[in-house]
C-alpha cells in the first residue's frame, strides 16, 4: 500500500512538472535556433527576417523562387542573406553580381554543397559525376575526360551535325503525319531530341514508339518533377529528415528506377564489348576503367559511369526540348515574327535543301529569335547552386569557404538595367541598327564561368538545326476554337511552358 502510494505522490509530481518541463525545452530549442541562425560570416550582408526553425522558407512563392528572390533584391541588395531552415545561403541578383560570382571569380566559386539524398543514389565522395560534383581534381579529369570523349563521336564535327539533320527530318515527318489536326508536342519533341545524345551515349536512336525509350524518358521526366518537389530540397536541407527512410525512398524512386535501366544498358554494352572497336560513350568509358583498374585513386568507376552518363543525358535531353516548346509556343504567339524567319530561311537556303550549320552566319534574324526564346524562356532561372571553393569577395563583400550561393539567372536575362524590353518578347534585343547579330554579355542561357554547360556546343547546334527545320517545312498556328496558349511559365527547378496544342500546316 505505501509502494502504490509513493508511486501515485511521484506520478503526481511528475505531471506537475510538465508544464515547467515544456516551457524549459520550448525556451532551449528557441535558444538553439535562434544561435543556429544568427550565426553571420559577414553582418554587413543583410536579408529579410527569419522565423523560428523555418527561416524565411513560409516567405518563399514556391510557384516561383526567382521572381521572389529578383524582388527581395530590389529591398536587401543584389546579394543578400536568406534563411532555409537553419542553413543560411546567400542569393546572388543581377547582372553586375552574377557577372562577379561566376565570371570574375568563377573558380572561387565553383564548388557545389553537399548533397546528403544523392548517398542513397550511389553518389560518394569519389562518384559524383559532372552536374553535381565537388569542385577539384576529380571534377576536371570526369569533365575533361567526357568532353573528349564526346568530340571524338562527332561533337563540334559534321557527322554529328548530319546526325542532328536526319533526326530533324525524322521529326518533321512525324509533325506531317498529324495532318494539320491539333497536338500536343511535347512528346514528339522530347523523343526526336533525346535520340541525338541517346546514339552518342549508347550507340543508337529509337523509333518514336520505342517502348525503351519511351520508358527511360519517363523516368527521367518524373525524376525532375521529384527533384523540383520540397521533399528532396528539405532532406538536403535537414539531413536529420534522412531517418525518415520511407519518406527518402519516396524521393529517390525514380532516381534509382533510372540507374537500374542504365545498369541494364551497361550490362549490354560489357556483353558486346570489343576493345578494339569503341562504339559510343559508353564503350569508351568501359575502356578507361581497364586502363586505370589498377589505380585505387582514380574515379573512374562503372558507378561514376552511369552518374556521369545520366548528367550528360540530362543536359542533351530535357532543357534542350523544353526550350523547343517554348520555340513553338512563341510562334504562335507571335506570328508576325514567324512569318519573318520564313521570309530569311526561304531567302537563304530555300524550300527544298535541308538547313545545315553553314547557314547560320547568313541568317541574323532566324539567330536573334532563338536568342531572344532562351532569353525569355528563362529555362534554368536558379541555375544549380554553387558554393564557395575558398575565401573571397563579391561586389566587395567577403564570403568566407563553404557558403552555398542561389544565382538568380532570371534576374540577368531579365535586367532591367541590361535590357530595352526585359518582360517582353522582342528579337530586336540581340540585333544592332544594321540588323546585324549582337550577344549582349547579359545573356546567359548556359550560365558562365568554370561550371558553364557542359552541352552548350551541342544545344547551340541542335536548337539552329530542329528550329530551322520545322520553320522551313510548316507554319505554326494555334487550333480554331481555342484560347490563345499561356506564356507565364510553370516552375519546376525549370521554367516550363503550360501545356498547350498545335496546329502544324505544310508551307
Amino acid at each position: 500500500m505505501e509502494l502504490l502510494s509513493a508511486l501515485v505522490a511521484l506520478l503526481a509530481s511528475f505531471c506537475k512538472s510538465l508544464p515547467l518541463l515544456g516551457l524549459f525545452l520550448a525556451t532551449f530549442l528557441l535558444c538553439l535556433d535562434f544561435l543556429k541562425r544568427r550565426k553571420s560570416w559577414n553582418p554587413s550582408i543583410t536579408g529579410p527576417p527569419s522565423r523560428p526553425f523555418v527561416g524565411n522558407l513560409l516567405q518563399l512563392d514556391f510557384t516561383n523562387p526567382p521572381k521572389s528572390f529578383t524582388q527581395l533584391s530590389k529591398k536587401y541588395g543584389s546579394i543578400f542573406r536568406y534563411q532555409m531552415g537553419w542553413s543560411s545561403i546567400l542569393v546572388v541578383n543581377g547582372y553586375e553580381a552574377v557577372k562577379d560570382a561566376l565570371v570574375n571569380k568563377s573558380e572561387d566559386t565553383a564548388d557545389r554543397p553537399i548533397m546528403p539524398l544523392f548517398e542513397e543514389v550511389g553518389c560518394t565522395e569519389n562518384v559524383q559525376g559532372i552536374v553535381f560534383a565537388r569542385y577539384g581534381q576529380g571534377w576536371k579529369d570526369m569533365r575533361r575526360f567526357s568532353l573528349s570523349t564526346l568530340r571524338n563521336f562527332g561533337l563540334g564535327k559534321k557527322s554529328l551535325e548530319e546526325r542532328v539533320i536526319e533526326e530533324a527530318s525524322f521529326l518533321c515527318t512525324a509533325f506531317e503525319l498529324k495532318e494539320g489536326h491539333p497536338f500536343d508536342p511535347q512528346t514528339l519533341v522530347s523523343h526526336g531530341v533525346t535520340n541525338v545524345i541517346s546514339s552518342l551515349l549508347f550507340g543508337n536512336r529509337f523509333e518514336y514508339d520505342d517502348q525503351k525509350g519511351k520508358k527511360l524518358l519517363q523516368f527521367f521526366q518524373e525524376s525532375l518533377k521529384a527533384g523540383s518537389g520540397l521533399i528532396l530540397q528539405m532532406l538536403n536541407l535537414a539531413p536529420l529528415l534522412m531517418k525518415i527512410s520511407w519518406l527518402v525512398q519516396k524521393a529517390v524512386k525514380r532516381q534509382k528506377d533510372i540507374f537500374l535501366f542504365l545498369r541494364q544498358i551497361l550490362k549490354d554494352h560489357r556483353e558486346s564489348f570489343d576493345p578494339n572497336v569503341t562504339r559510343d560513350f559508353m564503350d569508351a568509358f568501359l575502356l578507361e576503367i581497364e586502363k586505370v583498374k589498377d589505380d585505387p585513386s582514380s574515379n573512374i568507376c562503372e558507378q561514376n559511369l552511369l552518374v556521369t552518363t545520366l548528367d550528360l543525358y540530362g543536359a542533351g535531353t530535357d532543357t534542350l526540348s523544353t526550350t523547343l516548346r517554348w520555340a513553338l509556343l512563341y510562334m504562335l504567339l507571335y506570328p508576325d515574327v514567324q512569318r519573318r524567319v520564313h521570309e530569311e530561311i526561304d531567302s537563304v537556303i530555300g524550300r527544298d535543301r535541308k538547313p545545315t550549320m553553314e547557314d547560320q552566319s547568313n541568317m541574323p534574324y532566324t539567330n536573334a529569335v532563338i536568342y531572344e526564346i532562351q532569353r525569355c524562356a528563362d529555362l534554368i532561372p536558379l541555375a544549380v547552386p554553387h558554393m564557395t571553393y575558398r575565401d573571397t569577395e563579391i561586389q566587395g563583400y567577403f564570403i568566407p569557404k563553404g557558403v552555398t550561393l542561389f544565382i538568380n539567372l532570371s534576374s540577368v536575362v531579365k535586367d532591367e538595367t541590361a535590357w530595352e524590353r526585359p518582360h517582353q518578347f522582342y528579337p530586336e534585343h540581340f540585333l544592332d541598327a544594321d540588323g546585324k547579330l549582337v550577344k549582349p554579355e547579359a545573356f546567359m542561357p548556359f550560365g558562365a564561368g568554370r561550371r558553364v554547360c557542359l552541352g552548350e556546343q551541342l544545344a547551340r547546334m541542335e536548337l539552329f538545326l530542329f528550329f530551322t527545320a520545322f520553320l522551313q517545312r510548316f507554319t505554326f498556328t494555334i487550333p480554331a476554337k481555342q484560347a490563345r496558349p499561356r506564356e507565364d511559365p510553370l516552375f519546376s527547378l525549370m521554367h516550363v511552358p503550360h501545356p498547350y496544342q498545335i496546329c502544324a500546316e505544310l508551307r
